[in-house]
């Protein structure tokens, strides 16, 4: 192994405050929360434990810059080179967003260092749109014009999970900056650090103070608090199922928008004629990348039963690359789960698994004596109604199954509340094309994995969310359309 890069100095012991209106505060109460390096279980810096009354300050300071002609005033050119400035910023100071998010949540480096890129790019492509949010006129008499625009909502709360904090936001505030609105983040109570380093990174540009506000805190206290306060118009929120359908029944009272990116159980098909090597791999990368903490993940295996035996073989293979490690190493393909209380919960499931008849096919233990490492998990002689194949384990954790024909995998495939993400590995495109029709989930892969980009639309079916992240259907989002009608 190389030498261990130095933590970041931003994660060094220490209190981190929240940014509201421009300036660095600390919870109204004095109270703070501790972020933990998972690999080392070595405490890392304290963040302010933030609550209603924060949120409220947060609120107003984000409805203050909303109607403040320093940002509603601008032109459209002026926004998207604003949004220029940040990526410009992100990409200047890569390697410390890139080494924080590994320190505070375990994602190895080898992922990481491409991370600060791609929120980079997303930003870049969010700065094309303020020029491009066009109206439309619309047919009337002879005597009235008829015209619509599109208008930013307003203030934004935006809530994320803690696996994969800065990608996660990069879905999110890029184009509600560009669409005009004004933001609230209540960034994952255990890895806040590399929001709030992003954000304060934001005052080398010329966005103005208030546009954008961090409160950390937890979830039951300032997430609460966020989507409860009348004077925010939309919530963002990525997380479980559970706490989105509650997201969602709060929102209801007030009229709030929503956009729900959900929990999954998505499927890997693979099909007889698939290159098996390649599909073995990318059935392993598909639910042990992130330690397995996705929503994609790919945690239900089904594969055609006159492949079975050799595919598994293959995986088994596969499987073995991914040995838990330090995510500071550059070779480690797999860290750890990123908390302790997630870690209990994870290893939990493989009691849940032998209650229910399933077999531990390979791993299914601790890896080593420090940090929240778990081996990768393949499960055997599962049924689909057991709770393994059902519910979301959000860790390196998957179920192999065997399907009988097309049909076969259509049903399999489906037979869950989730309807997320899916991947095809076949060589034939008529199959593929047939499949992912057929298949319910808002992103299936063909040959590939978990690539996500700016230019099409992500979500979920079913229940796994709720509108769309990406693409054209992102701007219905963030900006409300308003028709004008006038006498002439």
């Amino acid at each position: 192994m190389e030498k261990r890069p130095e933590t970041p100095a931003f994660a060094h012991p220490g209190d981190r405050p929240m940014i509201i209106g421009g300036q660095r505060v600390a919870a109204v109460t004095g109270a703070t929360l501790p972020n933990t390096d998972p690999a080392t279980e070595a405490p890392l810096a304290t963040v302010p434990r933030g609550g209603a009354e924060d949120i409220d300050a947060a609120v107003r300071a984000a409805r203050a810059a909303f109607l403040a002609p320093s940002w509603s005033g601008i032109t459209p050119g002026e926004r998207s080179r604003i949004l220029m400035q940040i990526a410009t910023v992100i990409e200047q100071n890569g390697e410390e967003l890139s080494l924080l998010e590994s320190v505070n949540m375990g994602m190895p480096v080898q992922l990481t260092r491409h991370l600060p890129a791609g929120v980079a790019a997303a930003f870049r492509h969010a700065a094309g749109w303020p020029t491009k949010l066009y109206g439309q006129t619309a047919p009337t008499g002879p005597d009235r014009l008829g015209y619509t625009r599109r208008q930013p909502i307003g203030v934004v709360g935006v809530i994320w999970g803690w696996n994969g904090p800065l990608f996660q936001l990069a879905l999110k505030l890029p184009i509600l900056l560009a669409t005009g609105n004004t933001a609230v983040l209540k960034p994952p109570e255990t890895a806040s650090l590399s929001t709030l380093r992003f954000v304060e990174l934001l005052d080398n540009t010329d966005l103005p103070p208030g546009v954008v506000n961090v409160v950390t805190g937890t979830g039951a206290e300032a997430g609460e608090a966020l989507i409860h306060h009348p004077d925010v118009n939309k919530i963002s929120f990525t997380g479980s199922t559970r706490t989105g359908r509650h997201v969602q029944q709060v929102a209801a009272t007030g009229i709030k928008r929503v956009t729900l990116e959900l929990g999954g159980k998505s499927p890997t098909v693979i099909c007889p004629d698939a290159d098996l090597k390649a599909a073995a791999f990318g059935a392993a990368t598909a639910f042990l990348l992130g330690s397995g903490q996705s929503c994609v993940a790919g945690t239900r295996i089904l594969v055609h039963e006159s492949i079975r035996d050799e595919f598994a073989s293959h995986l088994e293979q596969a499987m073995a690359m991914f040995t838990p490690g330090d995510p500071l190493d550059p070779a480690t393909l797999m860290g750890p789960l990123a908390s302790q209380q997630h870690f209990e919960r994870v290893t939990g499931w493989f009691a849940v698994a032998g209650e229910e008849g399933a077999t531990i096919r390979t791993g299914g233990t601790r890896h080593g004596e420090r940090g929240f490492f778990v081996t990768p998990t393949l499960l055997d002689d599962v049924t689909p109604d057991m709770r393994v194949v059902r519910e979301e384990i959000f860790g390196p954790v998957a179920a192999l199954m065997s399907y009988t024909d097309l049909d076969d995998a259509v049903r399999e495939a489906n037979n869950t509340e989730y309807g997320l993400a899916a991947s095809i590995w076949t060589r034939d495109l008529s199959t593929a094309h047939r499949l992912a029709a057929r298949i319910d989930a808002g992103t299936v892969w063909v040959n590939t994995y978990g690539e996500i980009t700016e230019s099409l639309p992500f979500g979920g079916f079913k229940q796994s969310g709720l509108g769309r992240e990406g693409g054209l259907d992102v701007l219905d989002a963030y900006t409300e359309t308003k028709s004008v009608l006038i006498a002439i």
